[in-house]
């Protein structure tokens, strides 16, 4: 792939999966015994999908220190109870000391390369893993370094309180929405600052137009609906924690259903159409928002390396943040999920994207 054989993949870059895995598992309507191939990033939706109680899940990442993240997490749940694992990857308050305590423990159950990574980096690992990566710094530098100028810590716990509808669309209209935080959100997130501090320049190749102004719109729409206040997402860039609100991955419900199914779970570094095995099949793929990167060419590449990995009944689903990519445009056989799309999209918690698509094929 052009721009990801231009960046480098030898550090973390994302700590989260910043997708929303509640939309990802009722879009793909995962069925027990199903097969299912997944972007691996930070792990969390691949760990998500297994509580649906899959045949296996193939997690693929040309990052190497993404999958070694990936096994951090997973031996953090064979490793600890719930809270425990909460306060190891930086969930819930922790001392520096007692996380490195917790990382000894983790660290027994790890592959010897991946326990001397994470040994070198203790920094990270006193600070919780989860805000460790290069998007998450770049999120706590736009909290540090530019919201403060904007609106102070009262302000961002009134946008979060509970309110009715109405109300959270005239606190935002009277109280957020000025001349400053529209200027200085644009700023922080343009093509420039967003593609050297946050992604990568090469990320964002394939994008036209303003990319702050539009991320500014989708977030002003986000900010008026009183669903923004139990987003999770939204909490941990204003505020630098998730709160009580947390992941679909980390909440105690679906803990021990992860822990036991991690079997099931296979890593593979490398290109997502590598990652499949001659002949192998899969019921559903979570391709995150990969084709942002790609341009038209690459795409349709893509999508034909695909098509020997499905069978009928398939769903894909993916998302779109700036760059419009559908797979039904290259992909005659596939069948759009408008509606449900469409109805998805309204509910993702990943506010910063334009739509999440889910694909099924005839």
């Amino acid at each position: 792939m052009q721009a990801l054989n231009q960046v480098r993949h030898d550090y973390l870059r994302y700590a989260n999966c910043w997708e929303d895995a509640d939309v990802l598992l009722a879009g793909l309507r995962v069925r027990p015994g199903d097969r299912l191939l997944s972007i691996g990033s930070a792990g969390d939706n691949s760990f998500s999908l297994l509580t649906q109680d899959p045949a296996r899940v193939t997690a693929v990442d040309i990052n190497a220190v993404q999958l070694s993240l990936m096994r951090l997490k997973a031996a953090a749940f064979r490793t600890l109870d719930h809270p425990d694992f909460l306060r190891f990857l930086g969930f819930a308050p922790a001392a520096a000391s007692d996380r490195w305590t917790l990382f000894q423990r983790v660290c027994r159950d790890l592959p010897a390369a991946d326990a001397a990574y994470w040994t070198a980096r203790r920094s990270l690992v006193e600070r919780g893993i989860i805000h460790g990566g290069k998007f998450e710094h770049y999120f706590r530098l736009f909290r540090e370094r530019v919201l403060p100028w904007i609106h102070g810590t009262t302000r961002v716990r009134e946008l979060l309180a509970p309110k009715p509808v109405a109300e959270q669309a005239a606190y935002f209209d009277r109280h957020w929405n000025n001349r400053r935080w529209r200027t200085l959100f644009r700023l922080f997130f343009s093509r420039r600052l967003m593609g050297r501090l946050g992604r990568d320049p090469a990320f964002l190749r394939e994008v036209e137009g303003s990319v702050g102004k539009r991320i500014l719109t989708t977030a002003e729409t986000h900010l008026r609906d009183a669903a923004c206040q139990s987003n999770y997402f939204l909490r941990y860039i204003l505020t630098g924690g998730f709160g009580t609100v947390l992941p679909h991955y980390a909440r105690p419900e679906n803990f021990a259903l992860i822990r036991d199914r991690l079997d099931r779970l296979k890593l593979y570094h490398g290109l997502l159409e590598s990652a499949c095995g001659r002949g192998e099949r899969f019921d559903g793929i979570n391709l995150s928002n990969i084709f942002e990167y790609m341009s038209p060419a690459l795409f349709g590449r893509t999508a034909a390396a695909l098509r020997d990995h499905t069978v009928p009944g398939t769903r894909l689903a993916y998302w779109n943040l700036l760059v419009p990519r559908r797979l039904t445009q290259v992909w005659a056989e596939l069948r759009p999920g408008n509606a449900l799309s469409a109805r998805l999209t309204r509910q993702d918690k990943g506010f910063f994207y334009q739509r999440f698509q889910i694909d099924e094929l005839c």
